[in-house]
């Protein structure tokens, strides 16, 4: 594992990578409120098996910074997409494999629906995750409702003061509720927590929980990506989705399946949270080479 950063888009993105030089390109996102440590032990798998496995620290995480102060701290879909194909774009990645959950499986599915072409296979931590934002105010079930807390926290000023106050206490509740079977230790918990001291961090959150609710208006120069999944467009590329089956704020996305008109495969790990492939590395692992094996 290397810790390497590169000029790609509007940002000088840090990122891990693990594996030869010449191993099949896999490009993992993390989700929020987690960071690279996520894929610690499953890029090393993946890497075992042939692959260059890059993991970067998203807009507003660890040592990833914005180029300029001008450019708006955006959280918005469309901007990680862009963050995503401008990184693959750096490295001259003409095709990758893809894979992550929350924050990092929507800019990967972005890429996916968007640029197909680029996209050798696909793996997504609960399924579609492109936000259908002119339908954002439909309500959910109480349940559900429930669970989404901390996104109507972060839509007032208070929750912003409370995230901008106490970062880690945040985060730390929601891994405890989002991964009520996951035993971490304190020690796993601050090698993350880090990566909230970001300047940018509390902004890219806010703006990120208020843009999906037509809250706030998002960067202009991400307007054209927005009005394009605005038409929730299909995910053809191959794809494997997943699920854990004790997600404390995804509560299964099964249903998604039409939004895969490509080979598709849904998979639910038994006793896993949100985090799911730092909870279940070696299946994790397994989903992104049999992703890559259901493209040959």
């Amino acid at each position: 594992m290397a810790l390497k950063f590169i000029e790609a888009g509007v940002l000088r993105v840090a990122y891990r990578t693990y594996g030869a030089e010449s191993g099949w390109p896999c490009l993992l996102g993390h989700g929020f409120p987690y960071d690279v440590e996520t894929y610690a032990e499953s890029a090393e798998i993946l890497a075992e098996a042939g692959a260059r496995v890059i993991v970067p620290y998203l807009r507003g995480y660890g040592p990833t910074r914005f180029l300029s102060d001008a450019v708006p701290r955006s959280g918005e879909q469309a901007a990680l997409g862009a963050d995503m194909l401008a990184l693959m774009d750096a490295l001259g990645l003409e095709r990758a494999v893809l894979g992550g959950y929350d924050w990092g499986g929507r800019a990967a599915c972005i890429v996916a629906a968007l640029w197909p072409g680029r996209v050798e296979a696909l793996v997504s931590g609960n399924a579609y995750n492109i936000q259908d934002i002119a339908h954002s105010g439909e309500p959910a079930p109480p349940e559900q409702e429930a669970a989404f807390w901390y996104q109507y926290y972060f839509h007032s000023e208070r929750g912003r003061r409370g995230l901008e106050k106490d970062r880690k206490g945040v985060a730390r509740l929601l891994w405890r509720m989002w991964s009520p079977k996951w035993d971490f230790s304190p020690e796993v918990f601050e090698r993350t927590a880090q990566s909230f001291d970001n300047p940018d961090f509390v902004e890219v959150v806010i703006h990120s929980y208020r843009h999906r609710y037509g809250l706030v208006p998002g960067d202009p120069d991400c307007a054209a990506i927005e009005a394009r999944l605005a038409e929730q467009p299909p995910i053809t590329v191959p794809t494997i989705s997943i699920d854990g089956d004790s997600d404390g704020v995804s509560f299964g996305t099964a249903h998604h399946a039409a939004r895969f008109t490509g080979p598709h495969e849904h998979r639910v790990f038994e006793d896993a949270g949100h985090n799911l492939p730092q909870e279940r590395p070696e299946a994790w692992a397994q989903a992104v080479l049999d992703a890559k094996a259901m493209a040959s």
